[in-house]
């Protein structure tokens, strides 16, 4: 995922820089059906540490994550 501006997430006390962003998504198997179907079960992103050089895995909501990437494109179309 990628962010042109820096920007903020709930849960994670800092500023995090533009840049591209590995989000991870844990599922599983909903079982029962006549069809494939997944729930999720946590989502996750690497972000920059807090130290130089280093990097944490943070658990975060999809939600927010959405409302974040709907203000870095509102920021870059100017809105």
């Amino acid at each position: 995922m990628t962010f042109e501006h820096p920007f903020r997430l709930k849960g994670i006390d800092r500023t995090l820089p533009a840049g591209t962003y590995q989000v991870i998504t844990d599922e599983e198997l909903i079982e029962g059906l006549s069809f494939l179907a997944y729930r999720s079960l946590s989502t996750m992103m690497v972000v920059p540490g807090k130290q130089a050089s280093s990097i944490e895995m943070v658990t975060i909501d999809p939600l927010e994550l959405r409302a974040a990437q709907d203000r870095d494109a509102a920021i870059s179309q100017g809105l």
